[in-house]
């Protein structure tokens, strides 16, 4: 391998590793959302309503909705809204038109997700979301470590699996990072525990030049 082209890995690398900084952010905001939404808004069933048979039906739907959770100390944390949500009861499932989602962490980092549409299962650790899918990691607040740049992950379909802390999509994938970096895949298998990002199909990885320091 030549010089310029172990530069151009290393560079590479470096740049998937700032990935793997936000991700357990955007899982974590999504999980606690989705858990706290789901336990105070499903309605009781009835035993009428168990001995139904199942259908794919919605037994209730929120319209403009905004959900916002806080911490002990009256601080935004997590904020998911929606043109419409739809929850299915044989599935045990919620669906949402246009999401949008923001997670803020403890110093100020700012992680945003939105869709066409998501879903989301009964206890929150798996997230759909589906068509015009956006992940981005805002640059961090000034006075924190420069090198984090803003970071967007786009797709048509993205499935997030908070437990396992992993995204994975079957469809073409794009990751932007700072002003010209860019990232382009068939397909990608993204493992936040093991800090292993698996990229197949074809891949094309363009970097922008980096100044020099004086």
């Amino acid at each position: 391998m030549s010089t310029s082209a172990k530069m151009l890995w290393m560079r590479a690398r470096q740049h998937w590793d700032h990935l793997a900084v936000y991700v357990p952010l955007l899982l974590m905001g999504l999980l606690a959302l989705a858990t706290y939404w789901l336990v105070r808004h499903t309605p009781v069933v009835t035993d009428v309503e168990l001995e139904a048979a199942p259908q794919h039906l919605p037994d209730y739907f929120m319209r403009d909705f905004s959900v916002k959770v806080f911490d002990a100390q009256g601080q935004l944390k997590n904020e998911m809204s929606g043109l419409q949500g739809r929850h299915y009861p044989d599935t045990d499932t919620l669906e949402i038109d246009q999401p949008r989602i923001r997670a803020i962490a403890r110093d100020g980092q700012i992680t945003i997700a939105r869709a066409e549409r998501a879903v989301i299962n009964a206890d929150g650790s798996e997230v759909q979301l589906f068509v015009k899918a956006v992940l981005i990691r805002e640059a961090v607040p000034p006075g924190t470590d420069p090198g984090q740049k803003r970071s967007e992950l786009r797709g048509e379909f993205f499935h997030l699996f908070a437990n396992a802390e992993k995204i994975k999509t079957h469809l073409p994938v794009e990751l932007l990072r700072g002003t010209g970096d860019r990232l382009v895949a068939d397909r990608m298998d993204f493992d936040n525990l093991a800090r292993v990002m698996q990229l197949s199909g074809r891949v094309h990885v363009t970097l922008a030049p980096r100044s020099a320091k004086p």
